[in-house]
């Protein structure tokens, strides 16, 4: 009989399977061990490296930008303050796709290839990670509330509010203050990055750039806790910002706004000046721009206007434009002659209405001189040659100085240096000497370039801040003063260029007297014979009711031919006369001092002096009661001394 099939082996399949148990039991142990291991190393060993990877996704340490200075006027009113603005901001590391976002924005609200533009240059110097970098600035809320509607789908996304700077005053102040703009490129090769955390904007004309460090404040920081929106849930820690100084300026914002109103539409500069303490009043250019268009970033549009201009309302003709003087200078050209012995006070010339060097043929005539030979002065003096600006009786007064000797007695009033403390883009002018020819042209020194300069004609040039300085001094009768727009500070400031020049202590009074008295006599000496009233009385010195000194000046634009008059009619208006008067007052304990240029204004006399009149008026007779001024002035003198939170 055959043996039975075995169709299962019981006892092998029992083995199998229990040696699969065991295996899977040592696997299982196995990777059980491996993961108990993996969470030690990541739980305990790694612990603080993972805690720290989770708290910058969580918590976030921010910046805090300090609230910048604000600048006053000498009576309190604000001319640079801090206004809140929105922004657009988009934070890169919270975005999907930058490409998207920017593209989903353009059809919520109006975004240029320009701010594209603008936004990656900030996006790629930006300091550190989720940091939001600003798209648009000065949303409107129209532009805020669509983008509130549809920010859920736009992730990174967000409106900042910001306080940015603002100047109330606009255009009335821009050259006075100068302005806050965009910190670019070039910006950050020369700043402290750390000090402009959180801020995109620094100061970078006039006052503005000068007290940069001081209205800047210092940055603060804040550890906050964030939702996975990047929304702050919490502040953890802080570290406070602190605020900018608050300035106070010597300028009068009303002198500021009659001397704007007096030049009208007119190009040219006004300075004023407090001749005991060299604090500058008034400082009008004219055409101005609005500073407040640079905050945010100006268009290209509105930037090229501006630039290409004719009448260049960007140029700051008040301390950069650089003028010929003209027969402004001769008051102190006359103070040189009395110093040196070259005249005395009784020198007497008299003037045929023109003068020639030795060996010569060229006329340098009078500004009364006629094709047929009449003009002149007459017997002329210096107090006669100063109030009826007698050409003649300066060009000989210079030859007889000699370059060298007018160099030399100029220098000390300031002509040919920048003596401002704290305007750091003003200009230096331009005091001839032989040197500085040579240098310059490499060319010698002629007799005639002596005559030109003693009409303030000629190579020597003046900006109005400079001549508005060189009045001052002569109203100090000697005592220098350097011109400055701070008056005082919240903050204890750095000592800053002070004086630069000695006072100018070696003159006999009875000089002072002299001159002083001639320029009075300039506005005050009228009702005379034909000819012997000064030039300015009958424009300004009728019904003056303070006494004043001034000197008027017309400095010629292009050459005229010799024997050829001037015709202003004949000329484009860009080629005539500059017009300038300048002026200290009241006479027995001066206050003001000033100069006015009109540039192709015409006579100084008839277009400049006027202009100046009203600027007087104002501030010797139309002022607000001495008292309230004085009472504004001390309380915002009190408020800056510990500054607000703003």
């Amino acid at each position: 009989m055959a043996e039975p099939l075995a169709l299962k082996d019981h006892s092998r399949e029992s083995q199998i399977f229990s040696d699969r148990i065991v295996v899977g039991c040592v696997l299982l142990a196995l990777l059980t061990l491996i993961l108990i291991a993996r969470m030690f190393y990541l739980q305990i060993i790694q612990h603080d490296v993972y805690t720290t990877l989770s708290d910058r996704n969580r918590i976030q340490l921010q910046p805090v930008a300090p609230i910048r200075g604000l600048i006053y006027d000498r009576h309190g009113e604000l001319i640079a303050d801090n206004v809140p603005s929105y922004s657009l901001t988009i934070t890169k590391e919270r975005v999907v796709d930058l490409e998207e976002t920017l593209a989903a924005l353009a059809t919520i609200v109006d975004v240029s290839a320009d701010d594209i533009k603008a936004f990656r240059r900030r996006l790629a110097r930006r300091q550190r990670p989720f940091e939001p970098v600003p798209l648009l600035f000065r949303l409107t809320p129209e532009e805020i509330a669509k983008i509130s509607v549809d920010r859920h789908a736009i992730p990174g996304v967000d409106v900042e509010a910001r306080l940015v700077r603002h100047y109330p005053l606009s255009a009335l102040m821009a050259h006075a203050v100068g302005s806050v703009r965009r910190i670019n490129e070039n910006d950050l090769q020369n700043i402290d990055v750390r000090a402009y955390s959180g801020t995109n904007h620094l100061g970078k004309v006039g006052v503005e750039r000068f007290y940069e460090d001081q209205l800047l404040g210092k940055v603060g920081n804040q550890q906050v806790e964030i939702n996975a929106r990047g929304r702050i849930m919490n502040v953890i820690d802080a570290t406070p910002s602190v605020p900018g100084a608050d300035l106070i300026l010597h300028v009068d914002a009303g002198l500021q706004r009659v001397a704007s109103a007096a030049l009208g539409a007119q190009r040219g500069a006004i300075v004023a000046i407090e001749p005991s303490t060299g604090g500058i009043l008034a400082l009008v250019s004219n055409p101005s721009y609005d500073p407040n268009l640079f905050v945010a970033g100006i268009d290209h549009a509105s930037y090229a206007a501006l630039r290409d201009s004719i009448d260049v309302p960007l140029f700051n003709r008040a301390i950069q434009g650089q003028y010929e003087p003209g027969s402004t200078i001769k008051p102190f050209i006359g103070l040189a002659g009395l110093v040196t012995g070259v005249i005395t006070p009784d020198y007497v010339i008299d003037d045929p209405g023109a003068y020639q060097l030795p060996n010569n043929s060229r006329l340098y005539r009078d500004w009364n001189w006629k094709k047929d030979g009449r003009g002149g002065h007459g017997l002329v003096n210096l107090q006669k040659a100063i109030y009826r600006s007698c050409n003649v009786f300066f060009y000989q007064l210079a030859v007889k100085l000699g370059i060298d000797r007018v160099y030399d007695h100029l220098s000390p009033f300031g002509f040919g240096i920048n003596t401002a403390v704290d305007l750091p883009e003003a200009r230096s002018g331009l005091l001839p000497s032989r040197e500085w020819k040579k240098r310059a042209r490499g060319e010698v020194w002629f007799p005639g370039d002596t005559v030109n300069i003693g009409i303030g004609q000629g190579d020597i040039l003046v900006t109005p801040l400079q001549l508005a300085t060189a009045v001052a001094i002569l109203a100090n009768r000697g005592k220098v003063v350097s011109p400055r727009m701070l008056k005082s500070s919240s903050q204890l400031m750095p000592d800053s260029k002070e004086q630069l020049l000695p006072d100018i202590d070696q003159i006999a009074a009875a000089y002072w007297d002299l001159i002083i008295e001639s320029m009075r006599m300039v506005v005050h000496r009228g009702d005379q014979e034909w000819g012997e009233n000064g030039t300015a009385w009958a424009y300004i010195g009728r019904d003056i009711s303070y006494q004043m000194a001034g000197k008027s000046g017309t400095a010629q634009i292009v050459e005229i031919a010799q024997g050829e008059l001037y015709d202003a009619d004949e000329l484009e208006e860009r080629q005539r006369k500059n017009a300038w008067f300048v002026a200290f007052a009241p006479l027995e304990k001066p206050t003001i001092a000033l100069a006015v240029m009109v540039e192709n204004g015409g006579g100084g006399s008839e277009f400049a002096a006027p202009i100046a009149r009203k600027v007087l008026d104002y501030y010797l007779r139309d002022y607000e009661s001495a008292s309230e001024l004085e009472m504004r002035a001390e309380l915002v003198s009190k408020s800056v001394q510990q500054p607000s939170l703003r």
